[in-house]
C-alpha cells in the first residue's frame, strides 16, 4: 500500500494535560521524549500525537466549531491518513524520524466540549501516537514521508 507524502499543517503543544493545545509554528522534538515544551512528552510510547485534516473535516461536517490543537494533537497533518498506518510504521517528519506506537486511545474526558457539541470525537479512533527516534525540528509546511511500513 502506498501512503503518499504528507505535510504538517500545525505544531501544537499544551503546558498542562487535558486542555486544548496551541500552535507554535515549529518545535524541537527530542529523541525518546517528544516535543520539549509539551505536557505529554516523556519516557513512554505516546510522545507525539498526530491527526489528519480529514478528521477535522469530518467533525466540521457534523457541526463542530474546531481549530487545530482542539483534539490535543501535537501534529495536524494533510496528505496522509494517519489512522491507516500500521503500528511500527516509521515516518520522516521534517528533521525527525518517528515510529507509530498506538492508534487511537481511550478518551479520558468523557464530557469534552467537542463531544457535547456534536455527540462524538475522532481523536480516540483516528488519532495516532508515535515515539521520537532522533532529535530535530518540525514545523508548519514540513514534508512527511512514510519511510517504512
Amino acid at each position: 500500500m502506498s501512503w503518499g507524502t504528507g505535510e504538517v499543517l500545525a505544531v501544537n503543544i499544551s503546558e498542562k494535560r487535558g486542555i486544548r493545545k496551541h500552535n507554535l509554528d515549529k518545535a524541537y522534538l527530542r529523541a525518546d521524549w517528544g516535543i520539549e515544551a509539551d505536557a505529554h512528552a516523556g519516557d513512554w510510547h505516546r510522545q507525539v500525537s498526530l491527526l489528519s485534516l480529514s478528521s477535522f473535516d469530518k467533525m466540521r461536517a457534523m457541526g463542530a466549531d474546531i481549530d487545530f490543537g482542539d483534539f490535543a494533537e501535537n501534529l495536524t497533518v494533510t496528505g496522509i491518513e494517519v489512522a491507516t498506518l500500521p503500528i511500527g510504521t516509521r515516518l520522516q517528519v521534517g528533521e525527525v524520524e518517528m515510529e507509530v506506537t498506538q492508534i487511537g486511545k481511550e478518551c479520558h474526558n468523557k464530557a469534552c466540549a467537542i463531544k457535547k457539541q456534536v455527540g462524538t470525537c475522532v481523536m480516540p479512533i483516528e488519532g495516532i501516537f508515535a515515539r521520537v527516534l532522533n532529535s530535530g525540528w518540525v514545523g508548519i509546511g514540513d514534508r512527511i514521508d512514510v519511510i517504512e511500513a
